[in-house]
C-alpha cells in the first residue's frame, strides 16, 4: 500500500524523434517601403480627385448647371460690404435687383430686360480711394 502522501515520480518525457515540438510563427518583418509607396498614391489619387472636382465645378458652376434653356440667369454681382452683394437676376424678360446678405435675401427693384451688353454705370464706392475718402471724412469731422 501506497501512504497517501507519497508522490509517485513522473514519466521521463520522451527525448530523440518521439519528442514533440511545437513551432513559434516568428513575427513577419514590416514592409515600409510597400505601405509607404501604396499610401503616398492613394493621397496623390485623393488630391487628384479633388482638384478635378474643382475644375469641374469651376467650369460647369452654379451659372450653368440649370442648362442652356434655363429662364433664371445671374447678370451681375457687386460686393457692397464683407458679407454683402447686390445681386442683378434676369428672370424672363426682366431684371430683379436682389441685395443678399447672410441669411436674408432681398428684393430692392425691378426692371425690364437691359439689351446692351455694356455694364452699367456703378457709382464710386468709398473704398475705390480710401486715402482720399478718410481724409474727406476726418476734416468733415474737424470742420474745414
Amino acid at each position: 500500500a501506497v501512504p497517501p502522501t507519497a508522490v509517485t515520480p513522473a514519466a521521463p518525457a520522451p527525448s530523440g524523434a518521439m519528442a514533440m515540438t511545437i513551432p513559434t510563427p516568428q513575427p513577419a518583418a514590416p514592409s515600409t517601403g510597400g505601405g509607404l509607396l501604396q499610401t503616398s498614391l492613394a493621397l496623390i489619387f485623393v488630391i487628384g480627385l479633388m482638384l478635378g472636382l474643382a475644375w469641374l465645378t469651376k467650369r460647369f458652376g452654379p451659372r450653368n448647371f440649370g442648362g442652356g434653356n434655363s429662364n433664371i440667369k445671374l447678370v451681375g454681382t457687386l460686393s457692397v460690404g464683407t458679407r454683402e452683394r447686390i445681386l442683378v437676376v434676369e428672370v424672363g424678360e426682366q431684371w430683379i435687383v436682389v441685395g443678399a446678405s447672410p441669411g436674408r435675401m432681398n428684393a430692392l427693384a425691378t426692371m425690364p430686360r437691359q439689351e446692351s451688353s455694356e455694364p452699367l454705370p456703378t457709382a464710386a464706392l468709398p473704398s475705390a480711394n480710401f486715402a482720399e475718402w478718410f481724409k474727406q471724412t476726418i476734416d468733415k469731422r474737424n470742420g474745414k
